[in-house]
């Protein structure tokens, strides 16, 4: 927490967070000003959020950081025989990867779309062969 890329970083955040703090203060006198209006005064309600939104994303990027970037270990289960291990049963999808082809089209049914995928249908055998 203390190498220079992590001081660079306290004081990157540090600095923003005062940042929203003074920006929220300016949109706030803006707002109460002659010329202020409620546009005003939500940038002097949001710029506080921003803020919080800084210190949350340093406190996370520290727990992580102490964490050594992975998830806590969940909790390791007792080693099990082969012959005790209980058998789970094989899942499958519960739709393809990639979807089935579209019935094809005739031309007495739609005529535009026939000719449609006709033209896809060439595109596929040019792009096929070069």
């Amino acid at each position: 927490m203390l190498t220079p890329r992590w001081l660079s970083l306290h004081a990157l955040f540090v600095a923003a967070a005062i940042a929203t703090g003074f920006l929220a203060w300016w949109q706030w006198d803006r707002a109460h000003e002659a010329g202020g209006s409620f546009q005003n005064l939500g940038y002097a309600l949001q710029w506080p959020l921003f803020g919080v939104f800084t210190v949350c994303m340093w406190v996370w990027l520290i727990r992580m950081e102490l964490r050594g970037g992975r998830e806590a270990p969940a909790a390791v289960p007792e080693p099990v025989s082969e012959s005790e291990a209980p058998v789970e049963p094989v899942r499958s999808r519960r739709r393809p990867l990639v979807p089935p082809p579209a019935s094809s089209v005739g031309a007495d049914e739609d005529p535009e779309l026939a000719e449609y995928n006709r033209y896809l249908a060439e595109l596929d055998r040019a792009d096929r062969q070069g």
